[in-house]
């Protein structure tokens, strides 16, 4: 049923949420530190339940959802998963890689690589983002040249989740440089192909659980039948998994946004000063309050951008929009969750590790700012003015 009329989901929805919720505070807990086996461990049971494969269709090994249910089951598994960044690493996976071959693959690519992906027995990474190539995300120097029945990739790649743990690589290289918009095309590339190597993991104050890593291309060669979609369509690859990601994977912050203003709620009634709950003071009741407005607001955005992906819509301002208001609550929720606290906010392990999480929200899958670029385009607002003639 469509929840932007019914603000609820069938009985089938809400009791695979609460299993998986209660799958993941179970199974999946939140390791202080990373590690690639214990990781893999998680990712398979993970994989088990369904979870790394919601909306790969049945014929291909996953369980054929629509983008409504699995936004609900990502907003579920990080509700239960303290790990927001293994919650994260799975959403990265599904819906910036799966869904690309889901959607511009040939029936033989499906066939080859999404049953695996999809029980979780592989990870994929999405290699996008260059050092200079960031929000400017075509600007790629990574070079894709024909040799034969295939292409030899050139090139480093950046930020790049679940790299370390990766055993197929989505990436996105330049075949025709003066081809603009249409000068890019997506490869798919094995883990192990001679000449791609990938650095060591990064050190991050956010999201620690999802490994991230540099990817280098030296002279890999990768057979023609490899190539996402046709020669020259890998923008359009990137910008549809752009709309997947903007809306599905931010699921998994509401679900962390949610545990965490439960949370709060609680602590605010229990905690006393002077001889009352905090709960009571008007300072404290009312950011509780607003921290439920953003929360909520943000949560029906993204629900709405979900179900235009359900309804074949091509329009990147509604996941745009719900990117922007969950990653801008995320971050305040998680201030407001510290400072309700005191002291105890940053030494608490939730508050500030949720805030931690928050922080990269509003720069990845494409910074807040050019978010509203690109929204402020689409009103007829973002046209370059014209640029005066020098005088003579």
């Amino acid at each position: 049923m469509n929840p932007l009329i019914s603000f609820t989901f069938d009985r089938d929805t809400e009791e695979m949420c609460a299993t998986l919720t209660d799958f993941a505070e179970q199974r999946l807990g939140a390791p202080e530190r990373f590690d690639a086996a214990d990781f893999r461990r998680r990712w398979l049971l993970a994989g088990r339940q369904g979870v790394t494969g919601t909306c790969v269709p049945d014929e291909f090994g996953g369980s054929g959802l629509d983008a409504v249910t699995a936004t609900a089951l990502m907003e579920a598994l990080g509700r239960g998963c303290r790990d927001t960044g293994f919650a994260f690493s799975v959403a990265a996976h599904l819906y910036a890689c799966l869904m690309p071959v889901v959607e511009f693959g040939t029936t033989e690519q499906k066939k080859r690589w999404l049953p695996a992906l999809a029980s979780g027995e592989r990870i994929a990474a999405h290699g996008i983002t260059e050092p200079d190539a960031g929000s400017d995300a075509l600007s790629l120097r990574t070079r894709a040249v024909r040799d034969g029945d295939g292409y030899v990739l050139t090139g480093a790649k950046c930020f790049t989740t679940n790299a370390p743990v990766a055993d197929v690589f989505l990436v996105q290289a330049v075949t025709d440089p003066a081809g603009g918009y249409f000068g890019v095309t997506s490869f798919l590339v094995e883990a192990g192909a001679p000449g791609l190597t990938v650095g060591r993991p990064y050190d991050k104050v956010g999201l620690r659980g999802s490994p991230m890593a540099d990817v280098h291309l030296d002279g890999v060669f990768v057979p023609a039948d490899q190539v996402l979609g046709a020669e020259g369509g890998g923008a359009a690859v990137f910008t549809s998994s752009m709309r997947w990601e903007r809306t599905c994977l931010f699921a998994a912050y509401l679900g962390a946004m949610k545990r965490l203003l439960d949370s709060t709620v609680e602590y605010v009634r229990e905690r006393e000063q002077f001889g009352t709950p905090i709960g009571s003071f008007q300072a404290v009741s009312h950011r509780i309050v607003d921290m439920t407005l953003r929360y909520e607001s943000a949560r029906l955005m993204l629900f709405r951008a979900a179900v235009g992906l359900d309804e074949g819509s091509h329009d990147e301002v509604g996941p745009a929009l719900a990117k922007l208001a969950v990653s801008e609550a995320a971050v305040q929720l998680g201030l407001d969750a510290v400072q309700l606290r005191g002291g105890l906010g940053i030494v608490d392990g939730e508050a500030e590790t949720f805030l931690r999480d928050a922080l990269p929200s509003r720069i990845f899958s494409g910074t807040n700012e050019i978010q509203k670029n690109n929204i402020a385009r689409a009103m007829g607002l973002g046209r370059a003015p014209h640029r005066r003639r020098a005088s003579r």
